[in-house]
């Protein structure tokens, strides 16, 4: 088993056993401007006061650390136990254009993100033949480079009634958004790009593009955004890549949502509606044939299309204290079944922020969500190994079908180990990996820690 763990695995135990002992009530300095201090939001400390200074003058520096680990602890494609690790680093500054050049309402934003390790779905929870539709390491994927993530400009007018963000940009940042720390996908922020993220990049893969917002009021807006498409953005060593090159077209995104706050307590909520239109052509699934070389091709190409739905709302306090409490999310995406792999996903999650007295920013957190799979897709996969001459699934060649739905479950509590420091141990089940009926079902363990430095 040791054999298997790789380094940053063990990295993690550190990072986890750090926490631990914060959560016990140990520190390393009492003033909360030096590093290490548990009450300070940076576990490099306050740099002498320096950050502080420079965030109320305008700049605020940014630097994250996220760690995910997952074991798999029995079923899936490989049954043995093997446990895979992946990170990202987060380096950015958030300059307040108002305060610097008295730029009313006005920010600048610059971030670079670097990934890196592996994830558990790719060849033990799923079968490599096709992997799973969901990752139970969301830190995970979308290249394991370094990349410019955010280089935007924001400015507001008319009292903030009319908002626009133009640069370097990720889609899901500003559309269909919530706020998750699950660390399954599933459950994650920006479903109706993990789900169509070959027409809508998530983070932290940024393109060209930027949107416009109305603001009618404080609660209610709507927005519409365009955002250039070019899939060499993917590409690891594309990271910084700034021309549009090999562009194949644009999304556009349009959502109306409300934030309100509820009751006496003012309990926030978030209810977002929104519609995506890619000018992309993509292949369609049920036009699909085999020619006479055994290859599969295509009668037809289509623009993509989909929708979305999101309601996230905090629904009770604690002796009217609102940062604690009850809140419940939901999602739903509906994508096209001419050119989309998967064209439906649902998810509902709960979490509780201070369940305990003694323990008032610890959360803990439960989900599941379903991933279907369009049936004209899985026809194409048929069509393939009957070209092939293959029925078998225990054949190398055998293209697995993928038919019906994955469903992701996830469990979490959250320790509040510091003010720079959470660690969130986790359960998970997937059952139909990859929505391959012949994958046994999975139980896997996870750990995520998120720090800020």
């Amino acid at each position: 088993m040791a054999s298997q763990i790789p380094f940053r695995f063990k990295k993690l135990s550190l990072a986890c056993s750090l926490g631990l002992l914060f959560a016990t009530g140990s520190s390393f300095a009492a003033s909360t401007a030096e590093p290490f201090s548990m009450d300070s939001p940076y576990m490099l400390g306050d740099w002498g006061g320096a950050r502080t200074n420079w965030k109320q003058e305008g700049v605020d520096f940014q630097i994250n650390y996220t760690g995910e680990a997952a074991s798999n602890f029995a079923g899936g494609h490989r049954t043995s136990t093997t446990a895979r690790y992946a990170d990202q680093w987060g380096f950015g500054v958030n300059l307040d254009l108002d305060k610097l050049l008295n730029w009313s309402d006005t920010e600048f934003q610059f971030t670079v993100t670097n990934r890196n390790g592996r994830n558990l779905n790719n060849d033990v929870t799923g079968d490599p033949r096709v992997g799973t539709l969901s990752s139970s390491q969301e830190v995970w994927g979308r290249g394991q480079t370094t990349r410019l993530t955010q280089l935007w400009l924001r400015q507001g007018y008319f009292n903030d009634a009319l908002d626009i963000k133009l640069g370097r940009v990720t889609v899901g940042e500003d559309f269909d958004s919530l706020n998750s720390n699950f660390e399954n996908l599933t459950m994650g922020s920006g479903a109706a790009g993990n789900w169509r993220g070959d027409r809508w990049y998530n983070w932290p893969v940024s393109q060209w593009g930027g949107r416009i917002k109305l603001n009618f009021t404080p609660e209610i807006y709507t927005q519409v955004g365009i955002y250039n498409q070019n899939p060499k953005n993917y590409d690891s060593g594309n990271g910084f890549r700034l021309d549009t090159k090999g562009t194949v077209g644009n999304l556009v995104p349009v959502e109306i949502g409300w934030l309100p706050k509820l009751g006496a307590e003012k309990l926030p909520g978030k209810y977002k509606i929104g519609a995506y239109y890619s000018s992309t052509n993509g292949d369609v699934y049920h036009t699909s044939y085999i020619d006479s070389n055994g290859a599969q091709q295509y009668g037809d190409t289509a623009h993509a299309y989909g929708g979305y739905l999101l309601a996230q709302q905090q629904i009770t306090s604690v002796n009217g204290d609102a940062s604690r409490g009850l809140t419940l999310t939901v999602q739903g995406v509906m994508n096209d079944k001419k050119t989309s792999k998967t064209d439906n996903f649902q998810s509902i999650a709960f979490t509780y922020v201070g369940l305990f007295d003694a323990r008032p920013q610890d959360e803990i957190g439960f989900g599941v969500g379903r991933i279907h799979v369009n049936s004209d897709f899985s026809q194409t996969q048929r069509q393939q190994n009957d070209a092939n001459g293959v029925n078998s699934y225990n054949n190398p060649t055998y293209l697995p079908v993928q038919h019906g739905s994955e469903y992701d479950y996830e469990l979490y509590y959250g320790i509040k180990a510091t003010n720079w420091l959470t660690v969130r141990p986790n359960l998970q089940y997937i059952s139909a990996p990859g929505a391959v009926s012949q994958v046994k079902d999975a139980f896997i363990g996870g750990v995520m820690v998120n720090v800020s430095l």
